[in-house]
């Protein structure tokens, strides 16, 4: 658990470069350790369902203009594969279709390409993509909809493999996860769904289990989470609720919730792209929506 009286802050990232991804929110952020930078794909800007490639040097942004790009969506989420050491993007939605199209992102050639899977898990927006204990990525739920989704696919780097834990979360989409690699342990929080999805939910690499801490965030969607490895838990910050946005920050140590209070915030705001940054060694965050604002900020968490 975090030390009481530990003191974190976000701290606004002001690039000197004015060349920013244009506001936007539920893109898919994830950070490439293989290239060493964050790439930041698609999202909605209120108007338009983008697919513009950018990449985060650790100070400045750079728009990757590549021949061939995964069609435009919101709401698509993707993860570093430490086995092929390649980013594997899926799902999302283009204003007329749930997706399960997979997009393989190569950090050394700046390419995307389409992947071929003979088998893949349903179209759907807001589905759960992280790297899992094997390196692996994997893919949880989603909603296609009509139904929000509650399978397990594991990505073995040519197709997805259904997996069969002997408990799985309620169905959802547009949950918070983050992977403890210290504890190995993936945690997964809030969301959307038919069932309450006001619960915390841990995985081991073979089965998913419900904790009970004594307090947990208010019942979320659209949050972002990642690893911080200085504080050795998963940030949770931000996200909807009731449609109301939200600020708060929150940590997950393993096996219980802690309310942080950092001596400034960003504003509040649901659909952030978030990312561990090893290049300044603090999360990013980017972007996101508050009341429908779209926003093009970052920051970092500085402990």
């Amino acid at each position: 658990m975090i030390a009481p009286g530990s003191t974190v802050t976000w701290l606004p990232l002001l690039s000197a470069a004015a060349n920013l991804p244009s506001p936007r929110s539920y893109m898919a952020m994830t950070y490439d350790s293989a290239s060493q930078h964050i790439l930041l794909f698609g999202g909605y800007d209120g108007t338009h369902y983008l697919n513009d490639t950018w990449l985060y040097y650790g100070s400045a942004w750079s728009k990757v203009n590549t021949p061939v790009a995964p069609p435009p969506r919101t709401n698509a989420q993707m993860a570093y594969d430490i086995a092929t050491r390649r980013v594997i993007l899926f799902g999302g939605y283009d204003g007329s279709h749930y997706l399960r199209d997979t997009w393989v992102w190569d950090g050394s050639t700046f390419a995307w390409t389409q992947a071929t899977p003979a088998h893949s898990p349903p179209d759907v927006t807001g589905p759960m993509v992280f790297p899992d204990q094997t390196g692996r990525v994997d893919e949880f739920g989603g909603f296609d909809g009509h139904f929000y989704q509650g399978t397990m696919w594991q990505w073995n780097g040519a197709d997805w493999t259904q997996l069969h834990p002997a408990m799985v979360p309620y169905a959802r989409s547009s949950a918070a996860v983050g992977f403890n690699p210290l504890l190995d342990q993936i945690v997964l929080f809030g969301g959307l769904g038919d069932v309450n999805p006001w619960n915390t939910w841990t995985y081991d690499g073979t089965n998913w289990t419900m904790q009970n801490p004594t307090i947990q965030p208010q019942l979320v969607y659209g949050s972002s989470a990642a690893y911080d490895p200085n504080l050795n838990v998963v940030i949770l910050f931000g996200g909807g609720s009731g449609g109301v946005d939200q600020s708060s920050t929150w940590a997950w140590d393993g096996s219980s919730w802690t309310q942080l209070f950092p001596v400034q915030s960003p504003s509040p705001r649901e659909g952030a792209g978030i990312a561990y940054d090893e290049v300044r060694g603090h999360i990013i965050v980017f972007g996101g929506e508050n009341s429908n604002m779209l926003l093009n900020d970052a920051w970092e968490l500085t402990p």
